[in-house]
């Protein structure tokens, strides 16, 4: 059994409606949508911070790669259903970071939580450092509006 992890870092949060091209002929979201969703959420979590995954990958050459990701699937999410994406860091060491996720409809409803693991990787696909520019922006509260 997998022993939970609190963030010590503060959630961002997103919201996304369920597309029709998104669900089955009965309405309900094909499961491998809820992996989009969580990088709709990670995008967001960067940007609350100040930064984009564009401008990081441009700045720095790196990249964030996903070596894990696990999804627990709730309740259903259907055909135009606001869902709400919260997003927090659960791991954050110089090589890897560890995103939670948890998806509720807008009525409360839990729909699945989830978590991916990230490597930052160079272009010749070697592990490397985040910069410590990054780290710290992770790491704030989030950035001024």
């Amino acid at each position: 059994m997998k022993k939970e992890t609190k963030s010590v870092y503060p959630p961002a949060e997103s919201r996304v409606k369920v597309r029709y091209a998104e669900t089955d002929q009965m309405g309900v979201a094909y499961y491998a949508n809820y992996f989009v969703w969580f990088e709709v959420g990670r995008s967001q979590y960067c940007n609350d911070r100040g930064f984009s995954y564009r401008d990081m990958e441009r700045d720095s050459g790196l990249f964030l790669i996903v070596a894990e990701a696990h999804c627990r699937y709730k309740n259903p999410a259907k055909y135009e259903d606001e869902l709400i994406i919260r997003t927090t860091i659960t791991e954050l060491t110089r090589r890897t970071l560890r995103f939670n996720y948890a998806i509720e409809r807008a009525d409360g409803a839990a729909v699945a939580t989830g978590e991916t693991l990230h490597v930052l990787i160079n272009k010749e696909g070697r592990p490397s450092s985040l910069p410590e520019k990054y780290l710290s922006l992770l790491r704030q509260e989030k950035a001024a509006s």
